[in-house]
């Protein structure tokens, strides 16, 4: 499960629901960085928290920490956390890289495919001299010992270059928007990036995300799931990924631009958000989850808001609620 990083909640409230999601039996929990809390701080303390999930991020955008600092932060997950942390990697967008933290989103294919080189000499303990054609480290080593075993790289990929670059480099591929019906066209292009790295076709495994609630207030998650599907949407990053199922996507973009935001929210149709989340009774969440499986994802992730920002018995009812109805260990 993702933590909803979004919904305001206290540190204490998001390390309560990565402990009921592992005393549920989910396998992972991954966090997110958005505008709440700092990923490696929150990973601390979950880390600190549980003893068996699986924990990682979920993801941490690579333009707003070096990678030899990123690298620093997962070592030191993994000495609290061994064999549980996953380093989820992402461009993030230029909203959060460049609006909110001033720096820049140049180049990200380049950059994320030469972040992650220096993350992986970092995180095996190697000294780092790295000139590319974006990135530069010259020098660099861990000082204590490096991660065993070794810390996987989940990268995220939206768009079919990325998609390629995960199955060149990634050890896994996190997709997120993305129906169960389009999940092998988005893997296709993993599959091609390992052909032409001489990798085993497969050897790359997927992590597919997607919001979802069956807590007691389904309309008015509902209504929040319809706002957040056209927040996304209108990321410039993330448009493509959403024309198949958002036919009404330019015209809502255009309306809301122009601040007619109630007539641009109505472009979202119902059919949008139930391909995109999975909102109902604990059955239809578990349903989406199966049917993600069913399609070559290794580990469906599903993001647990609640009905509003702050409703933390939504995100609770729906950890517990989908657990029972997979009939999860736990």
């Amino acid at each position: 499960m993702t933590l909803p990083v979004e919904d305001g909640l206290s540190a204490g409230e998001y390390v309560e629901l990565a402990r009921l999601a592992e005393r549920c039996g989910y396998d992972a929990v991954l966090a997110g960085e958005v505008a709440g809390p700092e990923v490696f701080g929150l990973l601390g303390l979950i880390a600190g928290a549980t003893s068996s999930i699986r924990l990682g991020s979920g993801i941490v955008g690579c333009y707003a920490r070096p990678p030899a600092l990123t690298a620093m932060g997962f070592a030191t997950l993994a000495s609290a956390a061994p064999g549980r942390v996953i380093a989820g990697i992402g461009a993030s967008s230029p909203v959060i890289a460049r609006d909110w933290f001033g720096g820049s989103f140049a180049s990200p294919l380049a950059f994320v495919e030469e972040f992650v080189a220096v993350l992986r000499a970092a995180l095996a303990g190697a000294r780092v001299d790295f000139d590319g054609r974006v990135l530069r480290s010259s020098g660099f080593r861990l000082s204590g010992a490096a991660p065993s075993p070794p810390v996987p790289v989940l990268l995220a990929a939206m768009n079919p270059s990325m998609l390629r670059l995960a199955g060149r480099i990634a050890d896994g591929v996190f997709i997120t928007w993305t129906p169960p019906a389009e999940v092998a066209g988005r893997l296709a292009f993993v599959r091609s990036g390992e052909a032409a790295a001489g990798r085993a076709l497969g050897e790359v495994w997927a992590a597919a995300s997607f919001w979802a609630y069956c807590g007691p207030r389904v309309s008015e998650a509902l209504e929040r799931l319809r706002r957040v599907v056209l927040q996304y949407a209108m990321v410039p990053t993330h448009r493509e990924s959403f024309r198949r199922v958002f036919p009404g996507l330019d015209d809502a973009v255009v309306l809301w631009e122009r601040g007619e935001r109630k007539a641009a929210l109505g472009l979202v149709g119902d059919e949008t958000v139930h391909a995109l989340c999975a909102v109902g009774p604990p059955s239809r969440v578990a349903d989406y989850v199966r049917e993600l499986r069913a399609v070559g994802v290794a580990l469906p992730v599903v993001l647990t808001p609640g009905a509003c920002r702050g409703d933390v018995e939504g995100a609770r009812a729906t950890i517990a609620g989908l657990a029972a109805e997979l009939g999860l260990a736990g």
